[in-house]
């Protein structure tokens, strides 16, 4: 004898199979901000959303140029270059959440595409292969380098906007932690000898 399912429990079956291969229309379209009640300016929120948008792509490739040199790390220091670069990366990471989260913060759209990161970072892109330890902490370094430069303009301009919170993340984390990292890679470019004869 044929069982027939009743109408609730083809509902609950129904239910419980995930909704796969869904599409749907743009919400918020990236370099737009939504009014949100956070006591800023329309402009200022716009402002700040661009430059941190930049920031974030930036750091992004920052991160991945960590990943990398972390990877294809050579030589006598290779150890401690490993873990340092490694340890950079994690930090990266946090600044990157934290950037994306103020963004959000301010209405805006935090860039998370990497092929869109690829499109608008201001980083030159690495050789696909293996540089000399010296070239990769170099490269490193003017990766800090772009992104503090534009971290202490994009700050000052905030406080101005009245954006502490803002001026505050830029500060406090970005320019805080990218200096400290720079300052841990330059050592690593200083030519003194081990001992002295």
């Amino acid at each position: 004898m044929p069982t027939t399912k009743s109408p609730a429990k083809s509902a609950a079956a129904r239910g419980s199979q995930p909704m796969l291969h869904r599409k749907g229309e743009q919400i918020q379209e990236y370099g737009t901000v939504r009014q949100l009640p956070v006591g800023l300016s329309h402009d200022a929120r716009m402002y700040s959303c661009e430059r941190l948008n930049q920031c974030l792509a930036d750091s992004q490739i920052l991160y991945s140029l960590y990943k990398k040199h972390h990877w294809l790390m050579r030589g006598p220091t290779f150890y401690q270059l490993h873990l340092l670069l490694d340890k950079h990366a994690g930090e990266q990471l946090e600044l990157i959440d934290a950037i994306a989260e103020r963004v959000q913060t301010l209405g805006g759209v935090a860039i998370g595409d990497p092929r869109h990161v690829a499109e608008i970072t201001v980083i030159p892109r690495p050789p696909d292969g293996v540089e000399e330890v010296p070239a990769m902490i170099s490269r490193l370094l003017e990766a800090h380098e772009a992104i503090l430069v534009a971290a202490h303009d994009a700050a000052k301009r905030a406080d101005e906007m009245g954006d502490d919170g803002t001026n505050d993340l830029l500060v406090s984390d970005v320019i805080r932690t990218g200096e400290l990292q720079a300052w841990f890679l330059a050592e690593h470019l200083v030519d003194t000898p081990l001992v002295e004869s």
